[in-house]
């Protein structure tokens, strides 16, 4: 009678020191994911249901602080100027890289060159950055208040007036446009020549190729700077804590700066978890929201051949 082998064999030495150094070399990464990540997820849920102020013990007080949300008038201000500026900057930034990276895409002279200037702003430490902005948008001898008064126009405050101070940090955020663009330039120089060959060879001009063949090609990589940089918009801190603390009247008090008044400011760590919860949901929803679109709007090599 004909004999089968074991569906389950026992492995070999070898197989099994083999299996014991990949997991002691992924070991430090789980450790890590464990202790500095997941932990603290948990433990910002749970203080999310407490009223925590760090030098007392947290109190369990159920969804209290989520219900305390809903009657915070500067809860609804951080969220409205959040989501001007994610608006607002998200499509200025895609727009303005994705022009740029067109043209440093071109045979012109000095391109290395100009690449490298374009990407430089995304090189400077932020604070950096934000000092230099700092004197841009002084009123008094800032640089762009100067170049203004040249051409006969007094510059308005700019951080100064409520009304200026968010366009300011949304000027303030193209800055650093040649992160994207530098996705962008690998996207454009990975088109294939010959969708271009064929789409000259049906008679289509500069203007037609761009609407048939790049822009369709470029969705996969407009759709990742999308939710990279609308991510990175809802959690703007720094530039709005260094240049206005919010001001004025609350006209830049975006929602991480707030979430870090409570916390480290008025030691309302419960509220500032449940505070940090609604953002995650937000960012969540948004992203797939965004995500679902793309089925819509986002084609891929194969299917722009089959256009």
């Amino acid at each position: 009678m004909a004999t089968f082998p074991s569906a389950r064999k026992s492995k070999s030495p070898v197989a099994q020191r083999e299996a014991l150094e990949g997991y002691l070399f992924i070991l430090p990464w789980l450790l890590g994911l464990l202790i500095f990540i997941l932990v603290p997820i948990i433990a910002s849920f749970y203080f999310s249901l407490t009223s925590f102020e760090v030098v007392k013990p947290p109190i369990f007080v159920g969804l209290e602080n989520y219900v305390r949300l809903i009657h915070d008038q500067l809860f609804w201000q951080a969220l409205k100027v959040t989501c001007i500026y994610v608006v607002t900057s998200t499509p200025l930034g895609l727009i303005l890289s994705f022009a740029i990276a067109l043209l440093m895409n071109q045979k012109v002279r000095f391109v290395s060159l100009w690449r490298t200037i374009f990407y430089m702003p995304t090189l400077v430490p932020v604070i950096a950055s934000t000092m230099l902005w700092l004197w841009i948008f002084n009123p008094q001898f800032g640089l762009l208040n100067t170049l203004l008064r040249y051409v006969g126009i007094e510059g308005p405050l700019w951080l100064g007036h409520s009304q200026w101070a968010l366009p300011s940090l949304i000027i303030m955020s193209l800055w650093t446009v040649g992160g994207p663009m530098l996705i962008y330039l690998a996207g454009l120089q990975g088109i294939p020549t010959d969708l271009y060959e064929a789409a000259e060879v049906d008679g289509a001009g500069a203007w037609a190729k761009f609407w048939a063949v790049t822009l369709p090609m470029m969705t996969p990589v407009i759709f990742f700077n999308l939710i990279m940089n609308m991510i990175f918009a809802f959690q703007v801190f720094t530039q709005a804590f260094i240049m206005t603390q919010g001001g004025p009247r609350y006209a830049t008090l975006f929602y991480v700066l707030y979430l870090y008044q409570n916390a480290f400011k008025f030691f309302r760590m419960g509220y500032a978890a449940a505070l940090a919860w609604v953002l995650f949901l937000a960012i969540l929803l948004m992203t797939a929201l965004v995500f679902r679109s793309s089925a819509i709007w986002v084609f891929y090599e194969g299917e722009v051949r089959k256009r």
